[in-house]
């Protein structure tokens, strides 16, 4: 795999960390009725998985239009 595809796939494997990250934390109920929850773990990690896929589609595009001004 290259480099830049590697670096273009990083924020989707750390939005899926954050998933796994949150699923794992869960929730808690504290004595006085208060929800304890890494909420901004979610968005956060839809944010990760929104940006690599547009970096991903970015460089992919990128690539085949130098491919074809090379095979020109």
């Amino acid at each position: 795999m290259k480099n830049k595809y590697r670096l273009a796939s990083t924020p989707i494997f750390l939005g899926v960390l954050c998933l796994v990250i949150y699923s794992m934390i869960g929730a808690r109920l504290e004595p006085d009725g208060t929800l304890v929850e890494p909420f901004f773990l979610i968005p956060l990690s839809y944010l990760f998985v929104f940006s690599g896929i547009i970096t991903l589609l970015f460089v992919a595009i990128i690539s085949v239009f130098n491919k074809s001004k090379h095979k020109n």
